[in-house]
């Protein structure tokens, strides 16, 4: 077990959840959106099996979050070739021209 702390917006935890789970019904895109946020100072490079490891989640469902996160525009998924592992950029849309959110 790590003893690693992670900071998240108050925008993910008060609105983000609530839209996600409660209005999309993809509880899924939340744990997934969790995930890469907890690793995005290094931009992963991961398959979806990894992601299906990291959430305890089922690939099929690592792959339909992935898709909802970037039509979300809360995600921006890159590939450098077919067989590549893909990138992950975590966006935060709630912090253009506005300052960050404070963490909870």
């Amino acid at each position: 077990m790590s003893n690693k702390q992670y900071t998240v917006d108050a925008y993910v935890l008060d609105t983000l959840m609530r839209d996600l789970v409660g209005h999309d019904h993809r509880a899924s895109a939340f744990l997934v959106y969790l995930a890469l946020a907890a690793l995005s100072d290094t931009r992963p490079r991961l398959s979806h099996a990894q992601l299906a490891e990291r959430t305890g989640l089922s690939k099929r469902s690592v792959q339909a979050a992935v898709v909802h996160l970037a039509e979300r525009d809360l995600i921006r998924p890159t590939r450098s070739g077919a067989t590549d592992a893909t990138r992950y950029e975590v966006l935060a849309p709630w912090r253009r021209g506005a300052e960050p959110a404070p963490g909870p």
